[in-house]
């Protein structure tokens, strides 16, 4: 257990680092950016607590020292996949780091292992391979425009220079497959299905990185592509699909939440309410960055604290 310690300043030392050595390219394929540093910082603060409350749910329950052993080594492989999914400066990067936050959920997910959970589970692994599927098939769209264009990287910095030159019929199908991909991680619609159990069934210190952090990994997949579309004559198609998403989320969750007695299924369709309130935020442009940005932050810090308990 001493070694959870060890990780938790490791990650707090990665996130100093980021900091002092912001917009410089590490790795080849990661680069600290404003936004990557700021999603790194509230990790870093939530899973402090995160981890303290896990050891004293383990502490009430029965499990034994491997079980235990397992569900640490998926949070923080959990924690380590969403660091460098916000740090990535490649969309193929992003892609593997989100796929890889899957796995690492599944298996917190799954932690209790009885038949409710596994349905849980299994739908959460469907979902999020069809999801994940769909993003692969937009980066296979990018990559057609980036050919026809005579670009040789995915980077997102050369794919938002290079953005006025890509065709627009391959740049709106790969947004439309990458945004919908990556609203199973974001919580939004269409496939914000994918949370709501996997949020309900996880342990209350796993449901609290699944509601806040790994939300934000969605959100930062979408967002690096919507940047290269503001570059591009697709800007306005973009924004409104942003809108009609954030708009139906807003309505779905609030349709459910006054139905539903479950508090943790309840805060599952909260998340889904906020990152619609975020989408639209995020179409009105201008002060709604930061607006957007702002709701981000203070939902990553509010929500788990609802899922804290001794």
């Amino acid at each position: 257990m001493i070694l959870i310690p060890a990780f938790l300043l490791l990650q707090w030392g990665l996130t100093l680092f980021e900091y002092l050595h912001m917009d410089i390219t590490q790795f080849v394929y990661f680069t600290p950016d404003a936004l990557a540093v700021i999603f790194l910082s509230v990790l870093s603060v939530v899973v402090v607590p995160a981890f303290y409350h896990s050891f004293i749910y383990l502490g009430k329950h029965p499990y034994k020292p491997r079980e235990q052993g397992m569900f640490f080594a998926a949070m923080v492989f959990l924690t380590t996949s969403l660091s460098a999914a916000y740090l990535s400066n490649h969309i193929g990067i992003t892609w593997v780091f989100v796929e890889l936050t899957t796995l690492s959920a599944s298996a917190l997910i799954y932690h209790r292992r009885n038949k409710l959970v596994l349905e849980g589970t299994w739908k959460y692994i469907f979902i999020c391979s069809i999801s994940i599927t769909l993003v692969f098939i937009g980066v296979l769209f990018v990559t057609v425009a980036v050919q026809q264009a005579g670009i040789e990287d995915l980077f997102y910095k050369s794919l938002s220079l290079n953005a006025p030159k890509l065709n627009v019929f391959w740049l709106k199908l790969a947004f439309l497959f990458i945004f919908t991909g990556f609203t199973a991680k974001a919580g939004l619609v269409p496939m914000y299905t994918a949370g709501i159990d996997a949020k309900d069934q996880a342990p209350y210190p796993a449901g609290a990185l699944l509601a806040s952090v790994l939300m934000n990994a969605g959100f930062i997949g979408i967002f690096r592509f919507y940047e290269i579309t503001s570059h591009s004559g697709i800007f306005r198609w973009t924004n409104t699909i942003l809108i009609i998403s954030g708009v139906l989320s807003v309505f779905v969750a609030a349709v459910y939440m006054l139905r539903i007695k479950n508090i943790k299924r309840m805060m599952a369709y909260s998340g889904v309410e906020h990152m619609g309130i975020v989408m639209i935020g995020l179409a009105c442009g201008g002060v709604g960055y930061y607006a957007a940005s702002l709701h981000l932050i203070l939902h990553s810090f509010a929500k788990p604290a609802l899922f804290f308990r001794r």
